[in-house]
């Protein structure tokens, strides 16, 4: 569980700030057009539970901490913006997951390709098996902003940490805000690659016990990287994870005119 649950004022607008930066650089990093998409963070404020996101039809390049709304587990918020009208899938998810310590909602141009399709993603690369099991499901359709997407996502998610939404977008969650990123450029990357995989033939799919193996691997990789970003926070040893810069972000999806085959 994300340990993120500080309570005082200063916690908050350090979480806001920080959920700031990660939405400025959804577009940088392939992840975002203009106020598409959302992200949250789960931590506590006066002692209650609940998660910052952000506001609703606002552009994030101008956003202060001031406009973050806070909401508690009821869908309550308080700020002086309103929430993302998406609030209820990232209230369902902290719900049901204790684990999840952000979210991450985005309209990527390769996962919005395969959730038009409704097509989910087999294991066709090892790296599915990032997101906890065989496949990245397609969530049944639902209007935006409503319980029945919440519902809908829930469903697609079980067993995972990621789903796409039908005619919509990618839906992840993860225990750190950074985390979530990381993941979010994960997941197009998969999309972009099973979109380009399918103009060439059918991908060769891995075996059930092979995704079983790679599952099972990244549970020891997370354990160790783990323990790395401890290290790394007591000035002990460096991050391994070299970041990709945003100029290369940038050039990868102004190559993306490549459309995915029906």
């Amino acid at each position: 569980m994300n340990s993120a649950r500080g309570s005082d004022p200063d916690s908050i607008f350090a979480a806001a700030t920080a959920l700031i930066a990660a939405a400025q650089s959804l577009r940088a990093l392939g992840l975002g057009v203009g106020a598409a998409g959302n992200l949250s963070r789960r931590i506590a404020r006066n002692g209650r539970a609940g998660f910052l996101i952000t506001p609703s039809g606002t552009g994030y390049a101008a956003l202060t901490p001031e406009d973050i709304p806070w909401l508690d587990m009821s869908g309550r918020h308080e700020g002086r913006r309103p929430p993302s009208s998406e609030w209820q899938m990232h209230r369902d998810i902290y719900a049901s997951r204790p684990e999840a310590g952000a979210v991450l909602h985005a309209h990527s141009p390769f996962a919005v390709s395969l959730a038009c399709l409704r097509r989910d993603i087999p294991p066709f690369h090892y790296m599915i098996a990032r997101f906890g099991g065989d496949s990245v499901r397609v969530a049944d359709y639902a209007l935006f902003g409503t319980p029945e997407l919440a519902r809908s996502a829930l469903a697609a998610l079980a067993g995972r940490s990621a789903c796409l939404l039908a005619n919509h977008g990618m839906l992840l969650y993860a225990d750190t805000l950074a985390e979530a990123m990381n993941q979010g450029e994960e997941l197009e990357a998969l999309c972009a690659h099973y979109c380009r995989a399918l103009q060439v033939g059918a991908p060769v799919l891995l075996a059930p016990e092979e995704m079983a193996t790679a599952r099972e691997r990244f549970k020891t990789y997370q354990r160790e990287a783990h323990v790395s970003t401890k290290k790394t926070r007591h000035g002990s040893m460096k991050p391994a994870r070299l970041k990709t810069t945003a100029a290369a972000k940038q050039e990868e999806t102004r190559q993306q005119a490549d459309a995915c085959p029906n």
